[in-house]
């Protein structure tokens, strides 16, 4: 009996719609793993639509249009003699279905709707799909008129079966049904399935990884078997990035491991393993009562045998051999991650390059150090010969094949597609300014550096034209409302500026197109609403608008090490600024001054709020155990209702927020992620005079211990 065989999984960086783009590389995944001796290769969730395509799964073009790439995959010289598991939208009895399609030698084995849907945070698939509720149960499907002319099957079976090969069984786990208590993998294994697949599509937040393999390596350790995990990985047309990590599990140990984050389109992970050591695994007593009186999955025959002579007959082929699982640390991701999202948002959306404001502060330093490694990550992997790579750095900078140019300098890549600009106003710092010009020249931007206040200044002297009155900052005697209506001139004009410059500095230095406009708001920020709307927050992109401002210094130390780029030491020294109001002996505006709470204070209340799901009372009765070792319960008290008062006020900021790569559990964003009311009574009235009883009742307790004189 055969025992070893090369197993495949993979990562793909497909694209919502791109039917021709994610034929090609859902071919060249397969070509690539049958290269390597695979007889079976499972691919990502959705790999022939890409994942993210959202209301379009309700159209009927992308069934249509799914089918026909499902027919070219049939038919291909790649997939003979290959098991196949392949991710499409699937229309059965006029209801819409999430399905892996099993298919070999130009037959459809089983269509396998997905069971259990991802429906939170970032996920809304009930508003597209419909779970298979029939367990292992299935039924006839009627295939479109163009697949029966190539496989000569009018009906296949769909529904919640597995697949039996002429040396294994093998069964399907999709993405969140890993996630659920009851996972299908306790069932299959029972059942003696011996190989589970999981296809996904599952995106990057900071410090996630470790949760799923967790799931992956304790899903076998239990159960025993083979776990094959392939995963998109990219951009594929929204906020998320998908982050890879195709990995291979034996019985609880990891033997192939994909990498997370990635500038190429395809990825491929073979292992060799042994059917045996599966079999071995699950000799035990408890286990072989309990799989007894399993009820059975329908098996539907696939006449292969993953098991290869050529194997067999060669001793010097062994099984692959675990190893270590290999883990970033979060700032690693944070300049890997966004990077890679950047780069597939620049050669996807066919413009020229990107424009940043740098205002000489950490937040901006931060998104033009991410710009940085994604040149690094380009020249990296051009230099590695990947032909798809080389095209797309010679499309975004306007070079033609024939030019051969190749990027091999980071900084010199960088100053063909990374514009920068220091916008100051009298108001700015001779520090700010040079950090912002020191920071270009390490990095290799296209820098420019202007003095606006003439724009300013025309601003408002048209509003004293029109009203006959003149607005006065605070320091010079003017009022609240006055002084805030001065900052926000500034930061509005940048805005408009910023587009002005990335709309035109192309042509400037002759070369066709125009450039992305990047953010540097961070996710405290956000949430807080400390910013202007429509100010320079408001891009085209914002690589670090879901990153906190701890994990952003965090950052900044790691790359001014990694990166040999001395000069983010100065960002990480300087104190936090907007610098649009007027320094004075007394007076230099600072962040947190302005806000009345630290980042690390917005980092708690973001995580307290969203993950936690807390609303003012119960943050503060939670608050109250954690800070109450350093501060009164009256301070926690004031602290609890400042935020939420300005959270409710600048929620209506979110509506417009520029699209940001999602990194945070916490991130505030309105489109899909955080869904709130952007009109709140910010006076919390039944909340905050809760709060204030409970205040009261604690003191009077802490007040009636103390000792009596």
């Amino acid at each position: 009996m055969g025992r070893l065989i090369t197993v495949a999984t993979c990562s793909l960086n497909q694209w919502s719609l791109d039917f021709k783009g994610n034929l090609a590389r859902t071919l060249e995944s397969i070509r690539i793993a049958k290269e390597r001796g695979a007889t079976f290769r499972i691919g990502p969730e959705l790999e022939i639509t890409g994942y993210g395509c959202a209301d379009h799964f309700l159209e009927g073009d992308t069934y249509l249009h799914s089918w026909e790439v499902l027919g070219k995959i049939l038919t291909s010289k790649e997939a003979e003699g290959m098991l196949l598991d392949v991710g499409m939208p699937v229309m059965h009895k006029n209801v819409r279905y999430n399905c892996r399609v099993i298919i070999l030698n130009q037959k459809i084995l089983l269509i396998r709707p997905k069971l259990y849907m991802a429906n939170d945070g970032n996920y809304r698939e009930l508003r597209w799909f419909i779970p298979w509720i029939k367990l292992r149960t299935t039924e006839e499907h009627y295939l479109p008129r163009m697949i029966q002319a190539i496989t000569g099957q009018t009906t296949v079976p769909i529904g919640d079966a597995v697949i039996a090969t002429n040396d294994s069984c093998i069964g399907v786990e999709m993405c969140e049904e890993l996630f659920t208590p009851n996972s299908p993998h306790v069932g299959l294994s029972l059942d003696g399935v011996e190989i589970i697949t999981n296809s996904s599509g599952s995106h990057h937040e900071l410090r996630k990884l470790h949760t799923r393999i967790d799931l992956m390596k304790e899903a076998t350790l239990k159960a025993g078997g083979i776990y094959l995990y392939a995963n998109q990985q990219g951009c594929d047309g929204d906020r998320l990035y998908y982050d890879g990590g195709a990995l291979i599990v034996v019985n609880g140990e990891v033997v192939a491991q994909g990498s997370q984050f990635s500038v190429g389109d395809v990825e491929v992970v073979t292992a060799t393993v042994d059917l045996e050591d599966v079999r071995t695994f699950r000799y035990n007593c408890s286990r072989s009562v309990q799989a007894s009186r399993s009820t059975g999955f329908q098996r539907i025959l696939a006449n292969i045998a993953l098991s290869d002579d050529r194997i067999e007959e060669n001793p010097a082929i062994r099984p692959t051999i675990a190893k270590p699982v290999f883990y970033h640390t979060p700032e690693e991701e944070i300049s890997l991650g966004p990077a890679c999202w950047l780069w597939d948002y620049l050669r996807r959306s066919k413009t020229s390059g990107f424009f940043l404001p740098l205002s000489g502060g950490i937040d901006s330093c931060a998104t033009a150090t991410i710009v940085a490694s994604m040149c690094r990550l380009v020249v990296k992997s051009c230099a590695k010969g990947n032909q798809q790579t080389i095209a797309d750095a010679r499309q975004v900078t306007g070079q033609g094949a024939e030019t051969g140019y190749i990027p091999t300098d980071p900084q010199e890549f960088a100053g063909r597609i990374f514009h920068t600009c220091y916008m100051g106003t009298t108001n700015s710092s001779k520090d700010t300014r040079a950090r912002a010009k020191e920071l270009a020249q390490a990095i290799g931007s296209y820098h420019l550096d202007l003095n606006m206040d003439t724009v300013v200044s025309a601003l408002q002297m048209l509003f004293t034209l029109v009203t006959g009155k003149t607005p006065a900052f605070r320091a010079h005697g003017g009022s609240d409302v006055e002084n805030l209506a001065l900052q926000n001139i500034q930061a509005r004009l940048r805005m408009v500026l910023a587009y002005l410059l990335a709309q035109l500095l192309p042509w400037v230095r002759g070369r066709p197109g125009s450039l992305l406009v990047l953010g540097s708001a961070n996710v405290d920020e956000c949430l807080r609403g400390y910013f202007t709307k429509y100010d320079c927050s408001s891009a085209d992109i914002n690589p670090i608008g879901g990153i906190s401002k701890s994990d952003l210094r965090r950052f900044i130390a790691y790359a001014q090490l990694a990166f040999n780029m001395p000069v983010l030491e100065s960002f990480l020294d300087a104190t936090p600024t907007a610098e649009l109001e007027p320094i004075t002996e007394t007076y230099v505006q600072a962040d947190e001054v302005d806000m009345g709470m630290t980042y690390d204070e917005l980092s708690e209340f973001g995580r307290l709020r969203k993950v936690f799901k807390c609303g003012p009372y119960s943050m503060f009765t939670k608050l109250i155990h954690l800070w109450g070792d350093k501060l009164e319960v009256a301070e926690i008290a004031v602290k609890v209702k400042r935020f939420f008062f300005y959270y409710s006020i600048n929620r209506h900021k979110m509506t417009t927020l520029t699209p940001a790569y999602h990194a945070e559990s916490y991130s505030p964003d309105d489109n899909r992620f955080d869904l709130r009311p952007f009109l709140y009574n910010a006076s919390w009235a039944w909340q905050f005079e809760k709060i204030d009883r409970t205040v009261q009742s604690l003191e009077k307790v802490q007040q009636d211990r103390k000792p009596k004189n």
